[in-house]
Formats: structure tokens, C-alpha cells, sequence
């Protein structure tokens, strides 16, 4: 299911929560260690950095499905 995850250091912490691409090497409860098999078949995908975050996610959605953070 992809999703679009904004916040400040989006990218570090959503890395962190789904752990290491290896998950015989991924922190104790994390996604990847939990239900990781090996690097090909870690259950989940996180982009490595903003940019490739940015790639990544227009190539999913179109401007029109993502929400923008508004102040009001």
C-alpha cells in the first residue's frame, strides 16, 4: 500500500520504524524483523533519502491525490 509520510525527518524515522533492508540484521521490533524473510523479500519499501522519496512518490500519485499540509 503505498503512502505519503510528511514530517519533519520523515525519511530517518520512517527508516527506523521498518529497519534495516537485511532483517537478520534489522533492531528488535521492527517491520523488516518481524516479517522480513531476507533483502529481496523484506516486507516493506522506504525510500533511502529525500529525493529518491520525491522520485518515488510521483511515481504513485499525481499532484491531485496528494494531500497538501495547510495551515489554517
Amino acid at each position: 500500500m503505498p503512502m505519503v509520510l510528511e514530517k519533519e525527518n520523515a525519511v530517518a524515522d520512517f527508516r527506523s520504524l521498518i529497519g534495516a533492508t537485511d532483517p537478520a540484521e534489522a533492531a528488535e521490533g521492527t517491520i523488516r524483523q518481524l516479517y522480513g524473510t531476507d533483502k529481496g523479500q523484506n516486507a516493506v519499501h522506504g525510500s533511502d533519502s529525500p529525493e529518491n522519496a520525491e522520485i518515488e512518490i510521483h511515481f504513485f500519485f499525481s499532484e491531485a491525490e496528494i494531500l497538501q499540509n495547510s495551515e489554517a
